[in-house]
């Protein structure tokens, strides 16, 4: 078959990706469950739950709901730490072969300086940095909202970074190419989008909203005009890499993010229905390509033909 001779790899910032499909960030914990349906090196890249500089517990349940075409998270964080990360998950994950991105959060810029100082010595691939959470020193508001927020973090981070380092855009925004622009400035090597919207369920019978936090991040199939769109417009305004995700579940959903400008492509709330999903989209998307007679998948990026 073509596909047989397709050329699936990638580059991400410099990062040699095998093939476009990663896991995304708080979908696939640090790939254990995971690793007992598959072998976890036939995928791109495992981005990993979302780490913080201490311990967090999360919040209290219900923190997950289903919704039409998706679901409902509010599962705010929960994770070991960077360090336990670095001790206990970072050697099980290197004894695949596959590239491996930490997701980080903080409340101050500080605290994302001395993850990524961490995480860059302990030996990630990449870091990504995830800005949709409260900078406290701004009253709550979140880094990703504003972009002189984006940048300052963003800034900090790079300087602290001795590997790539990849910025992730909340879609819970006016325009989202100013806060492109702004983590470009300070310095991202790579941008992630979309994260999650922010959407909430209401139980009409007892009249409470059905998460205990009241909203949460929505995500699957019902976000994916949405991201196409988001990444279209960001890949028209700056000159950076993108990894794009926000409801794929396809090998077409995956192509079509690609047309859009995405040069990967990252699979989460399918994996709750499939595990075996990145592996069928990554499929899915190679039969494309060779269907389309391209030599490469890579070939894909930002093909779109706008009327």
């Amino acid at each position: 078959m073509r596909e047989n001779c397709l050329n699936l790899s990638v580059e991400l910032a410099g990062v040699r990706l095998k093939n476009p499909v990663v896991v995304a960030s708080g979908t696939f914990g640090f790939g254990r469950e995971y690793g007992q349906f598959f072998d976890l090196s036939e995928l791109g890249g495992i981005c990993c739950k979302g780490l913080t500089l201490h311990p967090r517990e999360g919040n209290p349940p219900p923190r997950i709901a289903e919704t039409p075409l998706g679901m409902l998270n509010s599962v705010g964080l929960q994770n070991p730490g960077v360090d336990a990360f670095i001790r206990d998950e970072l050697p099980f994950l290197r004894q695949h072969d596959v590239t491996v991105i930490a997701n980080i959060s903080g409340n101050t810029p500080e605290e994302y300086g001395v993850m990524c100082e961490k995480l860059s010595e302990a030996g990630v691939d990449m870091i990504e940095v995830n800005i949709s959470c409260p900078n406290v020193k701004a009253g709550g508001l979140a880094y990703g909202t504003r972009p002189e927020l984006a940048a300052e973090v963003t800034r900090e981070a790079k300087r602290h970074a001795a590997v790539p380092l990849m910025v992730k855009l909340s879609p819970n925004v006016t325009d989202i190419t100013e806060i492109a622009r702004a983590a470009a400035d300070g310095g991202a090597d790579a941008l992630s989008l979309i994260n999650t919207l922010r959407g909430m369920r209401i139980d009409v019978n007892t009249r409470r909203p059905i998460l205990k936090m009241n909203t949460g991040g929505l995500s699957g199939p019902a976000v994916l005009p949405v991201a196409v769109r988001m990444i279209w417009e960001v890949a028209n305004a700056v000159k950076l890499p993108i990894l794009g995700m926000g409801g794929v579940s396809t090998g077409e959903d995956a192509a079509q993010l690609m047309l859009a400008g995405a040069s990967a492509v990252a699979v989460g709330t399918a994996l709750f229905a499939d595990p075996l999903a990145p592996l069928k989209v990554r499929d899915g998307l190679a039969a494309i390509a060779a269907r389309q007679g391209l030599s490469a998948v890579r070939e894909l990026t930002g093909g779109v033909r706008p009327w």
